[in-house]
């Protein structure tokens, strides 16, 4: 039975889906050290999902520094504390690597965040926003999208929570790492459907 999709997803529907959780393990990283193993590891999987928080301003005019870096593997993800770490060597020659495929969403916008902070050659980062209108849906946003392809919903209730606080929660640290790997599910799932061709697109006005 082929799955049914929709180039525009109700966003009144959402709430009613079961809420995603993140299924694997949470590191946070707040050292060079520990960035260092992190980094070394994640370059040895096959794909890797990403995403970036900053803490809000609430000022006009205020602006922070991108705070934390996720990047998640299938089963684990890692949280960059960049506002301890800033961007040491180590991160800087993940995000240069062009053996392992990092994908994002709107990943443009969070590499202006990261070029803030270091300058550095982007490596191999596919954007879902560039793919996803290849099975003709219009959405771009996260929630939108994984609602779409897997009847899920992505709690966005931390979005503007502090990215700074000294300790971060764990409804933080969940909400982070799901943004990250989620991206890789999405990844995945959009190229399977695009191979196959197993999908109905349903439009709706």
């Amino acid at each position: 039975m082929k799955k049914t999709i929709y180039n525009k997803f109700d966003k009144a529907t959402i709430n009613a889906l079961p809420l995603v959780s993140f299924p694997g393990k949470i590191t946070v990283v707040l050292n060079e050290y520990e960035a260092e193993r992190a980094v070394d590891y994640l370059l040895s999987c096959d794909i890797l999902g990403v995403d970036t928080e900053t803490r809000p301003a609430f000022r006009r005019g205020q602006n922070h520094k991108v705070a934390l870096l996720q990047v998640a593997t299938r089963e684990q993800c890692f949280l960059f504390r960049l506002n301890h770490l800033g961007l040491p060597p180590s991160l800087l020659h993940l995000l240069s690597n062009t053996l392992v495929p990092m994908v994002g969403l709107s990943w443009h916008d969070d590499l202006m965040s990261l070029h803030r902070r270091e300058e550095f050659k982007p490596g191999w980062f596919i954007d879902i926003q560039d793919i996803i209108g290849n099975l003709g849906i219009e959405d771009k946003s996260l929630q939108k999208l994984y609602a779409n392809l897997f009847g899920e919903k992505i709690s966005k209730r931390q979005r503007l929570t502090n990215w700074e606080a000294d300790v971060l929660s764990d409804k933080q640290k969940e909400y982070a790492a799901i943004d990250a790997w989620a991206c890789i599910n999405l990844y995945e799932e959009i190229m399977r459907l695009m191979a196959t061709g197993d999908y109905e697109l349903k439009n709706v006005e």
